[in-house]
Formats: structure tokens, C-alpha cells, sequence
């Protein structure tokens, strides 16, 4: 029998991408804010971390929004319509456009833009000259490695425009409990965003999402692979926890009333602060530790700076996790292969 361990395992992740991320050596500054209004708390929130945010904005020719639509047709899966707003609102007085919203739904993003009320966003907003992108539809992809059931490597292809270096990229995520990974935030929302599916125009269909459910551990790994992929090109994370999902998330779970926001330059931080507020444990969220390990971000409490209006020890709840969790934890344990 082979026994690897967690440290092999991620080993093995990390030389699937060359290089290893240059470890940051400052505290991560994660805002965390709490009120009435969804809008005006991520709005808050952003407006919390500007000194981080707006040298890299400046840099940039456009900003590119990615929402969690998960679902097309569940508001609760889903990133609500004020999230966005909340974000062009911090962006008016400092970005003038142009500014991109982009998802790849497992299912037809332009059936979520309409159910969710998005189509409305560009009429809003039209200064910042705000375009809505299937980024399936778009179907310019960059090839990635992730492994299978046994291990081995399998090829997917993520959407191009998260690799772009012109765009400045905000993740808008919720807080959810997961039926796979025990929880997703801000980094799952940009991992299991970027995978594609086939377009209407192609006559064969395929989707690569399917390819990350290849097993509990394997879903930890796969979500390593592609976040450090996708790291360089990250700016911004916004995580809405206005209302948040228990239970049977990513999708069919139940609301959990919050009413906070949370934001960071630092994905890996700004998650930790919200696994946290979720009263989850921090040890169970495996690709988040491997992403620590792999020098993605700060996951440690102590090296991490809370900013906003909030305290964290005030907003603490703790969300009912999915009912298979005891299964979702094997990946805590050896692996054992013959």
C-alpha cells in the first residue's frame, strides 16, 4: 500500500503549474462590514481597502465582474443584482469604464442575466459603458491540467478572459455552505467559474466543469490547480453575506439573514474571514489550506488585518453545513492506493 500525505498531495498539485507564488510578507487587510443594505455594505467594504485596490486600477484598461450563477433560476445561489451595484457604485468616482460583467454558468448565463434582473445594469450604469459576456458564448479559453477519479491528469479549458492582464478582476461571491467542498467563497466562485461548456453555435456538446467532481480529494486538488492558475490575475474579491446560504448548498440550501460584506485584495484572506463568520471550522476547507501552503494568500488569523465597521467576533454565526459533510471531510484522512 502507498500512503501520500496532505504535504505530497499538495506537492503533486503544485508542480502541475510551474512556479510557486512569492509569499507575501505583509499582514493581508480583509474589510468586513455590516448593515441595513446590501448595496451600501459592499459599497463600504470596498470603499474600506481603496488604498490596496486603486494603484492596481489604475493600471488597468477595464474591470472585469465575475458573479456566482451557479444557478440561473434561484436567487438565494445566486450573486444578487445590489452586489453588482454595490461594486459600480465604489467604481464610479475611480474607474470611468469600460466595465465588464462575465460568468460561464454551468447552465445559459443570459437566462441568469435575465432572471436576476442584470439586463437592467448597463441602462443603469451607462457611464461606465457596463457590457454583460456569456463567457461560454465567448469561447476563448486558456488549457489548464487538473486530475481525474485516479490521479491522473485530465485537460479543461478556462475562460481567456480571467487571464487577461488588462483587466482588473473582481470576484463577487456569496457565502454558501457546499455539498462538495464544505464551503465556497470567493476562490471557489473564481475556480468553478472559470471552467467552460460548449457554446449553442458547436455541434458537440462538453463540459468541463463535470471534470472537477472527481471525488472529494480530488475536488480540493483540482481547485488548487486552477486558483493558482488564475491567481496572478486577480484584483479584487467581494464576498456579499447579506443573506447566506446553509444546508444543502451550493444551490438548495436555506437563507441564513447576516448582513455582512466582505472584501480583499488577498482571495485566500478574505475567505478565511468568511469561513470564520460562518462559524465553520478553518481545518476543513481543504483547498483553501493547500492554497495557504502554496503561498496564494494569508489563511492565518494572526497575519491577517480586519478593517470596516464591523468586528469579527460580533458577526460570528454558525451555518448548518451540508448534509453529507461527514463524507466531504475524507479528504482529511490518508490516502491509501494499491
Amino acid at each position: 500500500m502507498v500512503h501520500l500525505s496532505r504535504r505530497e498531495l499538495i506537492a503533486l498539485a503544485a508542480a502541475a503549474v510551474p512556479g510557486r507564488a512569492a509569499e507575501p510578507q505583509a499582514r493581508s487587510l480583509v474589510a468586513l462590514t455590516q448593515g441595513q443594505e446590501r448595496r451600501k455594505n459592499i459599497t463600504a467594504a470596498l470603499t474600506a481597502i481603496d488604498d490596496q485596490i486603486r494603484p492596481q486600477l489604475k493600471r488597468k484598461k477595464y474591470v472585469l465582474i465575475k458573479p456566482n450563477f451557479v444557478s440561473v433560476e434561484r436567487q438565494l445561489a445566486a450573486t444578487h443584482a445590489d452586489a453588482i451595484r454595490g461594486i459600480l457604485d465604489y467604481l464610479a468616482p475611480r474607474f470611468k469604464g469600460p466595465v465588464v460583467i462575465a460568468e460561464a454558468s454551468r447552465q445559459s448565463t443570459f437566462q441568469g442575466y435575465e432572471t436576476f434582473l442584470y439586463n437592467r445594469l448597463p441602462g443603469e450604469f451607462r457611464s461606465q459603458k457596463v457590457q454583460l459576456v456569456d463567457l461560454n458564448e465567448e469561447a476563448k479559453f486558456h488549457p489548464l491540467q487538473i486530475v481525474d477519479a485516479n490521479l491522473h491528469f485530465t485537460p479543461v479549458r478556462l475562460a481567456a478572459r480571467l487571464f487577461d492582464p488588462d483587466a482588473f478582476v473582481i470576484g463577487s461571491a456569496i457565502l454558501k455552505a457546499h455539498n462538495y467542498a464544505v464551503a465556497t467563497l470567493s476562490v471557489k466562485n473564481m475556480a468553478m467559474g472559470a471552467p467552460l461548456h460548449s457554446g449553442s453555435k458547436e455541434t458537440t456538446a462538453w463540459h468541463d466543469k463535470t471534470k472537477y467532481h472527481a471525488g472529494y480529494r480530488q475536488m480540493h486538488l483540482n481547485l488548487l490547480l486552477t486558483a493558482k492558475a488564475l491567481h496572478p490575475h486577480w484584483g479584487a474579491a467581494v464576498i456579499d453575506g447579506f443573506e447566506g446560504m446553509e444546508n444543502d448548498g451550493p444551490v438548495n440550501g436555506t437563507p441564513m439573514d447576516h448582513k455582512i460584506a466582505i472584501a480583499s485584495t488577498d482571495f485566500i484572506a478574505a475567505d478565511r474571514v468568511g469561513v470564520e463568520a460562518m462559524g465553520v471550522n478553518a481545518e476543513w476547507v481543504g483547498y483553501l489550506n493547500y492554497c495557504a501552503e502554496a503561498g496564494l494568500g494569508r489563511y492565518d488569523l494572526s497575519q491577517i488585518e480586519v478593517r470596516g465597521n464591523a468586528k469579527l467576533e460580533a458577526v460570528r454565526k454558525t451555518y448548518k453545513l451540508h448534509s453529507q459533510i461527514k463524507q466531504q471531510l475524507q479528504w482529511l484522512g490518508a490516502l491509501k492506493q494499491a
